[in-house]
């Protein structure tokens, strides 16, 4: 682990998601990491898939290059929970996400009805229990799980011991999220802690709150979201999972050359937490 630091950090997919698995193994090895992130299904139609789910050659490469490096890996993403969701589906994906020694699968909720996704949370988590994973709730304020106080309602009424929920700066600001509902949340609750940067003016539409949170992210300490906050209100232990996704950015700095920035750039703000906390 991070000698000068006592928190483990991990790069998600969605920081280099130009990369392939195999290559953001490698890229959180080279850029000194713990941990890496790997999604093993799309977020969206539009982005690009993968054939990494089951047994193919993309699986078989990323669980070598995992094992020669010693890398290991921290979550998988992502499964969405819809009105038409048949959590059974999502089998072979929990199947993967488990050789490859996931810990935590990311989860988005997409479906008005809060009763019914508490019901699939919990099928999930039924699923995801023999293989040691930890289905996690991640709210975002476009989504039908807008903010933790809603997200924590849907974990609670699972019932299950093997979830929680995600923070992740950007979306916990824009969803208007207070430090106080965060402390009062229970500990158990949280596994890993997202971490980004963002302007401290919050979107006035939905297009430009996509667009900041899928394409527009800033490097830790340079935005004005109260990261120092977020990361006391939190339990001190918990990994943190890197999520800084810019297009503009990626044109000028290849993958290992941001990987490395926004690591030296969250211990940089991980100290400040430390020292002032």
């Amino acid at each position: 682990m991070n000698q000068t630091n006592a928190r483990a950090l991990s790069l998600s997919a969605l920081t280099v998601l130009e990369l392939s698995p195999p290559q953001m193994v490698q890229c959180a090895v080279d850029a000194g990491y713990d941990f890496v992130g790997l999604r093993l299904l799309p977020a969206t139609d539009h982005e690009v898939r993968h054939e990494i789910v089951g047994d193919t050659v993309l699986k078989r490469e990323t669980l070598a290059v995992l094992k020669d490096t010693g890398m290991r890996v921290l979550d998988a993403e992502i499964l969405r929970l819809k009105p038409d969701t048949d959590v059974n589906a999502y089998k072979p994906m929990l199947d993967t996400a488990a050789e490859l020694g996931a810990r935590y699968i990311l989860v988005a909720g997409n479906d008005p009805d809060a009763a019914r996704t508490a019901e699939r949370l919990a099928q999930l988590c039924e699923l995801a229990a023999p293989l040691g994973l930890t289905p996690s709730l991640e709210p975002m304020p476009w989504t039908d799980v807008k903010n933790i106080t809603e997200g924590a309602r849907i974990v609670k009424a699972s019932g299950k011991k093997n979830t929680g929920l995600i923070i992740d700066p950007i979306h916990f600001d824009r969803a208007g999220s207070s430090l106080d509902e965060l402390r009062a949340l229970p500990r158990d609750y949280f596994g890993y802690v997202q971490f980004c940067d963002a302007p401290a003016e919050r979107p006035a539409d939905v297009d430009t709150l996509l667009y900041q949170a899928r394409c527009a992210r800033m490097t830790p300490g340079e935005g004005g979201l109260d990261l120092v906050g977020i990361l006391r209100a939190l339990p001190d232990h918990l990994p943190v999972s890197i999520e800084v996704p810019n297009e503009q950015w990626a044109k000028t700095a290849n993958a290992l050359q941001r990987a490395r920035r926004l690591r030296e750039a969250t211990l940089a703000v991980l100290e400040q937490a430390r020292v002032t906390a």
